[in-house]
């Protein structure tokens, strides 16, 4: 995801339990030009707390801590803070963990084994516009996911493609040498005819569909 050297960097809240987690990860994302960790938090009351005062761009968050749960973490967070981008960093990929965070709203869906290339790359794309989803992920979530998918036109396909593949609207727009605009409107379409509330349910449903590799 290119950025340009003017651009402001993306700033990160790190919320995991586990302070030497949170060391490595504030030690790799600071060596990122564009990226600065803003806070730390051990809870999700702690991250809730930090969020207003830290205005982190990305919240990249665990979703086992102790007492409030990251799935509720995650929910309330985009319930209070709508423009904050939730990523889950986590071990688990089973059902019981993904489809609850899913349903939270999460931006994307990354597990701890991710190389550090992938990590800064998958928050870069967070805060462009897409959805970064770990295949493992994708693969426990479409073994859930209700089949019947509306048909789209050609078209809205090929956006769904890119949607999946983690593409901002003005990548999309790029890729398909189409307007910004003509591109959130395709967007908007294809959410509507698939039912789904936001950009990581439409990638979920591309994946499911055979539109990418899951």
């Amino acid at each position: 995801m290119n950025r340009l050297p003017g651009d402001a960097p993306i700033t990160v809240l790190l919320v995991d339990d586990h302070e030497l987690v949170r060391a490595g990860l504030r030690t790799f994302l600071e060596l990122q030009p564009d990226m600065t960790v803003v806070g730390e938090a051990a809870s999700g009351e702690q991250a809730l707390a930090l969020v207003a005062g830290v205005r982190p761009d990305v919240v990249l968050l665990d979703l086992v801590l102790p007492g409030m749960s990251g799935v509720e973490t995650a929910r309330r967070l985009r319930f209070a803070h709508p423009e904050v981008k939730v990523v889950v960093l986590t071990s688990f990929a089973g059902q019981d963990s993904v489809l609850p965070a899913v349903r939270a709203g999460v931006a994307g869906y990354l597990l701890k084994d991710v190389g550090p290339a992938e990590l800064a790359e998958a928050l870069r794309s967070v805060h462009a516009g897409g959805s970064p989803l770990h295949p493992t992920v994708a693969a426990t979530v479409l073994r859930q996911v209700n089949s019947g998918v509306d048909p789209l036109t050609p078209r809205e396909r090929e956006v769904l493609r890119l949607i999946a593949r983690g593409l901002s609207n003005r990548l999309i727009a790029r890729e398909l040498v189409l307007s910004e605009k003509t591109v959130k409107t395709h967007v908007s379409a294809v959410l509507a005819k698939l039912g789904v509330a936001d950009r990581t349910q439409a990638a979920l449903l591309a994946v499911r569909d055979g539109l990418v590799g899951s």
